[in-house]
C-alpha cells in the first residue's frame, strides 16, 4: 500500500508539474487516464485516453473495428504497420478512407510479402488511394500488429493481435492494447523510431511489384488448393447448430401427434439440408419434395444426395423430366397440379412431403396438391412467412410453427456470408434529388449511370470478377441501364417478369461461371429474384430503389448471403435517395421492430459495433441526414403501422394476439399502441380495428384500462402493478401487504416516501396539469384504519369478467416488461442504468409527491423531501430552442460533464450551493441524457447514473441570451458505455 501511495504521488506531483508549465495541456488527463486504468479504477478520467484492452463481442457494442475507424476518423495522421491485409480487412474501412482522402488526412501503411498472405487486390484497392502511401518490408519475416494515430497534442497506439483482415477487426477472440502518449513519451518514441527504422528499409509499393507478387500469389494459392487434403469430417454431413434445434422442435410436434408445420428460416440458413436430415430421421418410404422452378429441384436433389448418398433412389418430376417411380420425387408445382399427372399418384403415396418457398402456396395449383395428398407429415419451408396478400399462410399449418430463426440470430449463429452494407448518396441530377416522385428520365440519366458506376466498381467485390444483382424500380429501368452498363464495358442483362424461365436460368449459369467467355458480370432486375432463386457466388448486391418493405429488403439483402467456398464476403451497395422510407432501412438491417426513433438513430450510428459477426454497416454523411430525416418524419405510433404489424401477428397465430405475444414473436412495441393519441390502449384499437373483439367497456373501465396502459405497463417501476394485484386479490392491508412482496420478490425496501408516491399515483394526487383531470376517475385505493383498501369504484368495475381479464392482462404484461427491462437496478436506484425515462417517470420513481411538469424542472430540481435532484440534458438541441435554455452543456470525457446553470444563477444560488453540498448533505443527484429533442413521441432520456460535482463552480456568461450563469463540472460515477458515449456526443 506504502508502495502505491507513493506512485500516486509521484503521479501525481509529475501532473502538477506538466500542467504548471503548461507545454503539454493534455498531459494530465494522460497522466490522469493511465491512474484510473492501473493505479486505482475508482478515479475518475477521460476514457478516451486511457489504456484499454481491445476486443471483439458485438453483444457488448465492442469491434476492433470499430475503434480503428473512430480513431481514424480523429487523427491528423495515421500509421499501419501490419503483416498481412485481406479484402475482406479492406473492404470495411472504404468509406472511412475516402473521407480522410477528402479532408487531406495523410496516411502510411506498412506491410510485407511474408508467407504471401496479403491479396494482391486488397493492396491495389489501397494504392487507389492519393493520400495513403504503402510500403513493403520484404528483409525479414515481418509479423507486426501495430495501428499509430497522431493528434494534435498526442498519440494514440493500438499494437496487439489484430492484422488487417475482417475476421481479426470484427469476430475472432483478438488482444489488443490502445494507449495514448505524448511525442516525447519513451514509448511512443520507440515505437515512431521502430516504424521509421523499417519503413526507411521498406520498398515503395508500386503497381509494376505488385504484378509480380500476384503470380506468386496466385500460383501458391492454386498449389495449396491442389494439395489439401480433405479432412475426414468434410465428407460427413452434419446438421449445424440450427438444424439440430430445428430437427428436435419437429420431433416433437410430432410426438404430439400433430401432422403438419411450418419452418421459417433466413435465406442461406440450409433450410433444404434440414428438411433432408430430418426426412433422414422420420425414415419415410417415399418423400416428395414440392418447388417452382425446375432448377430449384435439381438443387434440392443434390443436397438430398449429399446426405442420403445411394441410400434412396431420387427423380425429377418436371416437363423435361418424369422420374415418378423413385424414392425421393423432387417435383414442380406446374407439373404436379395437372390432372393426368397428380392422380397418377395415390393420396397417400407419399409419407413426407415438404412444400418449397411455400409462402407461395396460396396458389389454386399448390391447393390442389396439399388438398389431394394425406401424407403423414407435411413440411412447409419459407423465409418470408409475412405476405402482402390475403393468403394466410399460418393457418394452411393450423400455426405450427416448429422452428424460426431471422437474419440476427443467423448471423449471429454463423450460417449466413458476412456482408459489408454501405448505404450511400444517390446522384442529384441537374440539381433534381431521387424522391418518391422522381422522373424516369432522371433515373437513366448519364450522370447517374456514370455515379453508379463508379462507386460499384470503388466498394468493389469479394474474389477474383464481380458476380452481381441489381435490384432496379421498375422495368423500364432495368432494361435502359442495363443497354447503358453495357456500352461502358460491362456484361450485363435485364431479367424481368417477362423474361422464359429458361432465360433466366441461361443468365444465372452465366453469372456463376468462372470462365470470362460469356459470362455476366450482372443481371438488372426488378423483384423476380428476391426469393426462391439460389446463386451463391452471388458477390455483390446493388439497391437502386426505395425501401419500402422491410421484407423486401432482407429477401433482396439475401440474395447475397449464401455461403460458398468462392467468397469470404458479399458487398451491399444501396444508393439512398431523398425517400419518405428511408426510416426501414436501419429496422431492416438490425432487425429490431419496436420502432423506437431513438433505437433506430443509434444503430444508424453504431451499427457496426452491435450486428453480429464480421458484417458492417456504413453510412456516408448525406445518407445517414437523410436516414435522420425519415425518422423525425415518421410516425412510429401511427395507425397504419400498428394495423400492420398486428394483421402479421395475428396470422402468425391465428387469434387476436395478446400483450405478451408482440415481444415473444418480435413484433411492434405495444407501448407504440398505447401512446397513440387516439387509440391509448391494446382494448381501443381491439374495439376499433378487430371484427371479431366484442367485448365492450363503460368509459370509467375504458379510462382505468388507458391509465394502466399509458402510465404503468411500461415496466418501468413495479410498485403499482404489484399494489393493483394486491387490491385485487386481497381488497384490504395493501400497503401492508405491497411492503411484503416488494421485499421479499423483489428485494426492495419500502419507505415512507414509497408509500406516498405509490398511494399518490393510485388515487390521482401525482399529476399536475391537465393529467389530473384526464384520469380524476382513476383511483384505486381508497384510506381504510391505518392502511388502505381497494376503492369501490375500481371493485365495482371488477364485478365485470371482461374488464378484470384485460387489467389482469396489461399488470402481467407490465410485471414481465419490469424484470426484463429496468430490475436491474444501479447502485439502490430505482432506474436502470442505459433504459430510458420521461420526466414524469424520473418524478415517480425518485418518489415524488407530485409530478412535475419539463417547464418547472427546466434542467434541475432538487426535491428537499427526498433528497433527490435529478440533471436533465438535453444533448443535441433542435435549432430553433428557446435562447433562455440553450445551455452549452458539454461532456469532457465518459465521466466528466459541463453543465450550464440555469440563467440568471451566480455561485452563491441555493440550486448551485446545493449541487456542490449535496454529498454532504445525503443527496442523490442522478443525470439523464436525451440525444434528441425532437423526438415528440417518448420524449425519453438516458438514465446515466449518479453523479457528484467536483472543482469549483466558474461563473460565466451565456452568450446566446447574455445572463449570468454557472458552469457546474459533474463526474459521473460510473462512465458512460463507449457505444452509447459516441452515440450522444456525435
Amino acid at each position: 500500500m506504502a508502495n502505491l501511495i507513493k506512485i500516486q504521488d509521484s503521479i501525481t506531483s509529475k501532473s502538477i508539474e506538466i500542467n504548471s508549465n503548461n507545454k503539454h495541456p493534455i498531459a494530465n488527463d494522460i497522466l490522469k487516464a493511465n491512474e484510473t486504468s492501473l493505479i486505482d479504477y475508482l478515479v475518475d478520467s477521460n476514457l478516451a485516453l486511457r489504456p484499454k484492452l481491445l476486443i471483439n463481442d458485438y453483444k457488448k457494442g465492442n469491434k476492433v473495428l470499430s475503434d480503428i475507424v473512430s480513431e481514424l476518423t480523429k487523427c491528423n495522421e495515421f500509421m499501419l504497420s501490419v503483416a498481412f491485409i485481406t479484402s475482406s480487412g479492406v473492404t470495411p474501412l472504404l468509406e472511412t478512407f475516402k473521407q480522410l482522402e477528402q479532408n487531406g488526412v495523410k496516411g502510411r501503411i506498412l506491410t510485407t510479402d511474408y508467407l504471401n498472405f496479403s491479396e494482391p487486390k486488397a493492396l491495389k484497392k489501397l494504392l487507389e488511394f492519393s493520400n495513403i502511401s504503402i510500403k513493403m518490408y520484404c528483409k525479414d519475416n515481418f509479423h507486426t500488429k501495430g495501428y499509430i494515430f497522431k493528434h494534435s497534442d498526442h498519440y494514440d497506439l493500438i499494437v496487439g493481435s489484430s492484422n488487417l483482415t475482417q475476421t481479426a477487426l470484427t469476430k475472432n477472440k483478438e488482444w489488443n492494447l490502445k494507449i495514448s502518449s505524448l511525442e516525447e513519451g519513451s514509448l511512443t518514441e520507440v515505437v515512431l523510431n521502430e516504424f521509421e527504422d523499417m519503413w526507411d528499409d521498406a520498398d515503395n509499393l508500386t503497381l509494376e511489384w505488385l504484378e509480380t507478387y500476384e503470380q506468386i500469389y496466385l500460383k501458391q494459392k492454386e498449389s495449396l488448393r491442389q494439395s489439401s487434403v480433405p479432412r475426414i469430417s468434410q465428407y460427413v454431413l452434419k446438421p449445424n447448430k440450427m438444424q439440430v434445434s430445428a430437427i428436435q422442435a419437429l420431433d416433437n410436434i410430432r410426438k404430439e401427434g400433430i401432422e403438419k408445420a411450418l419452418l421459417i428460416s433466413a435465406t442461406g440458413t440450409g433450410k433444404t439440408y434440414l428438411s433432408a436430415f430430418d426426412i433422414r430421421n422420420f425414415n419415410p418410404n417415399r418423400a416428395l419434395f414440392i418447388v417452382h422452378r425446375e432448377q430449384i429441384a435439381r438443387q434440392a436433389l443434390d443436397s438430398y444426395r449429399d446426405v442420403f448418398g445411394d441410400t434412396k433412389s431420387m427423380g425429377i418430376l418436371s416437363g423435361s423430366s418424369k422420374d415418378i417411380h423413385k424414392d425421393f420425387i423432387f417435383s414442380t408445382v406446374q407439373t404436379l397440379s395437372k390432372d393426368e399427372v397428380l392422380l397418377s399418384f395415390s393420396e397417400d403415396e407419399f409419407d413426407y412431403i415438404i412444400i418449397d418457398e411455400v409462402h407461395k402456396a396460396g396458389a389454386i395449383s399448390y391447393q390442389k396438391i396439399v388438398d389431394y395428398f394425406k401424407p403423414k407429415f407435411l413440411l412447409g419451408m419459407t423465409a418470408t412467412p409475412e405476405r402482402t396478400d390475403e393468403f394466410d399462410i399460418f393457418k394452411m399449418f393450423d400455426y405450427n410453427v416448429a422452428y424460426e430463426i431471422r437474419l440476427q440470430q443467423a448471423l449471429e449463429e454463423d450460417l449466413l456470408c458476412p456482408f459489408h452494407y454501405f448505404g450511400i448518396t444517390d446522384l442529384s441530377v441537374d440539381g433534381n434529388e431521387l424522391d418518391d416522385n422522381t422522373d424516369f428520365k432522371y433515373l437513366v440519366d448519364d450522370q447517374r449511370v456514370d455515379h453508379i458506376l463508379h462507386k460499384i466498381n470503388f466498394y468493389g467485390y469479394c474474389g477474383d470478377r464481380v458476380k452481381g444483382l441489381i435490384f432496379c424500380s421498375d422495368k423500364k429501368e432495368a432494361k435502359e441501364l442495363s443497354d447503358k452498363f453495357n456500352k461502358h464495358g460491362l456484361r450485363t442483362v435485364a431479367l424481368t417478369g417477362d423474361n422464359t424461365q429458361k432465360e433466366r436460368e441461361d443468365a444465372i449459369v452465366r453469372l456463376e461461371q468462372d470462365e470470362e467467355a460469356n459470362c455476366l458480370d450482372y443481371i438488372l432486375t426488378v423483384d423476380i429474384f428476391n426469393e426462391g432463386v439460389d446463386i451463391p457466388t452471388v458477390n455483390q448486391v446493388v439497391m437502386l430503389r426505395a425501401t419500402k418493405s422491410t421484407i423486401v429488403f432482407v429477401q433482396q439483402l439475401g440474395r447475397g448471403l449464401r455461403k460458398n467456398n468462392a467468397k469470404e464476403y458479399v458487398v451491399i451497395i444501396d444508393f439512398v435517395g431523398n425517400y419518405n422510407s428511408n426510416f426501414l432501412i436501419p429496422i431492416a438491417l438490425s432487425g429490431d421492430k419496436t420502432y423506437n426513433k431513438d433505437t433506430v438513430r443509434k444503430y444508424v450510428m453504431e451499427g457496426t459495433r452491435v450486428i453480429p459477426g464480421c458484417s458492417t454497416v456504413n453510412f456516408d454523411e448525406i445518407t445517414k441526414k437523410r436516414i435522420f430525416e425519415s425518422i423525425d418524419k415518421a410516425t412510429f405510433n401511427g395507425i397504419k403501422l400498428i394495423k400492420e404489424n398486428y394483421i402479421s401477428l395475428k396470422q402468425k397465430l391465428g387469434r387476436i394476439p395478446k400483450l405478451n405475444d408482440f415481444d415473444l414473436f418480435d413484433s411492434i412495441d405495444p407501448i407504440r399502441i398505447f401512446e397513440n393519441s387516439s387509440l391509448g390502449s391494446y382494448h381501443k384499437f381491439l374495439t376499433k380495428y378487430e371484427k371479431e373483439y366484442t367485448i365492450q367497456l363503460s368509459p370509467v373501465q375504458e379510462i382505468f384500462i388507458e391509465f394502466i396502459s399509458k402510465k404503468l405497463a411500461s415496466g418501468k417501476r413495479v410498485h403499482e402493478l404489484e399494489m393493483i394485484k394486491c387490491a385485487m386479490n386481497y381488497n384490504v392491508d395493501l400497503i401492508f401487504r405491497l411492503k411484503h412482496i416488494l421485499k421479499e420478490e423483489y428485494g426492495i425496501d419500502f419507505k415512507d416516501s414509497t408509500e406516498i408516491s405509490v398511494v399518490n399515483v393510485l388515487t390521482n394526487q401525482f399529476p399536475s396539469g391537465t393529467g389530473k383531470d384526464t384520469y380524476k376517475e382513476c383511483i384505486f385505493l381508497e384510506k381504510h384504519n391505518l392502511d388502505y383498501k381497494i376503492s369501490d369504484i375500481f371493485m365495482e368495475s371488477l364485478k365485470y369478467p371482461d374488464f378484470k381479464e384485460i387489467v389482469v392482462e396489461l399488470i402481467e404484461f407490465g410485471i414481465v416488461r419490469y424484470k426484463k427491462f429496468y430490475s436491474d437496478r444501479y447502485m439502490g436506484t430505482s432506474f436502470q442504468l442505459y433504459n430510458k425515462y420521461t420526466y414524469e417517470d424520473v418524478c415517480r420513481l425518485l418518489e415524488w409527491e407530485r409530478n412535475e411538469v419539463a417547464t418547472n424542472i427546466g434542467g434541475y430540481k432538487f426535491n428537499k423531501k427526498t433528497k433527490t435532484y435529478p440533471v436533465f440534458i438535453n444533448y443535441d438541441k433542435a435549432p430553433d430552442i428557446s435562447d433562455s435554455i440553450n445551455y452549452e452543456d458539454r461532456f469532457e470525457s465518459s465521466g466528466q460533464l459541463i453543465a450550464i446553470s440555469k440563467p440568471g444563477r451566480t455561485v452563491k444560488s441555493a440550486d448551485v450551493v446545493q449541487v456542490y453540498t449535496a454529498e454532504k448533505d445525503g443527496v442523490e443527484m442522478s443525470l439523464f441524457v436525451r440525444k434528441d429533442k425532437k423526438d415528440t413521441i417518448s420524449k425519453e432520456f438516458y438514465y446515466l447514473g449518479k453523479i457528484t460535482a467536483i472543482g469549483s463552480p466558474n461563473p460565466t456568461i451565456m452568450k446566446n441570451v447574455n445572463r449570468a450563469a454557472v458552469e457546474i463540472q459533474y463526474h459521473l460515477y460510473t462512465p458512460i458505455r463507449e457505444d452509447l458515449f459516441d452515440y450522444i456526443i456525435s
